[in-house]
């Protein structure tokens, strides 16, 4: 499976307003990062939970040993921009800490099963998957 093609596959999709074949599009956030080298946009769809008023993405990238890229690129840059719905906003990305990660991880685990895997396999190469919330700005 290529990646890259079925991102621009899906982006496309989301874009258009219509179906995004083989996923739920009211569950799927385009989240737009600076590169962090190039700072060029960099756009990728994925997964959002919605906790309350809170909108979160799991940085997960499958349990690989390393953070997505994406998700490096906003460690470096938390202004984002967010596509959800039919909305588009600027937004800050915050990595959840403590007691909020713990009590947000246990939940999403509980919804998510396939979440357990990816932990174990990331904390495998000693990485703890990073839950960020994107808050709109004023």
């Amino acid at each position: 499976m290529d990646v890259r093609e079925t991102n621009r596959r899906v982006i496309e999709q989301f874009r258009a307003g219509g179906e995004v074949d083989g996923m739920h599009r009211e569950r799927l956030v385009l989240l737009t990062t600076s590169g962090r080298r190039t700072g060029e946009p960099r756009t990728v769809p994925m997964m959002v939970h919605r906790d309350g008023a809170r909108m979160l993405v799991v940085a997960s990238n499958v349990g690989a040993p390393r953070h997505p890229d994406w998700y490096l690129n906003l460690a470096a840059d938390p202004r984002v921009t967010v596509e959800v719905d039919d909305r588009k906003f600027d937004a800050e990305a915050l990595p959840l800490l403590g007691a909020d990660y713990v009590r947000t991880w246990t939940e999403l685990e509980r919804l998510y099963p396939f979440l357990a895997d990816h932990q174990a396999k990331a904390r495998q190469a000693k990485r703890v998957i990073p839950i960020v919330e994107l808050s709109e700005e004023d």
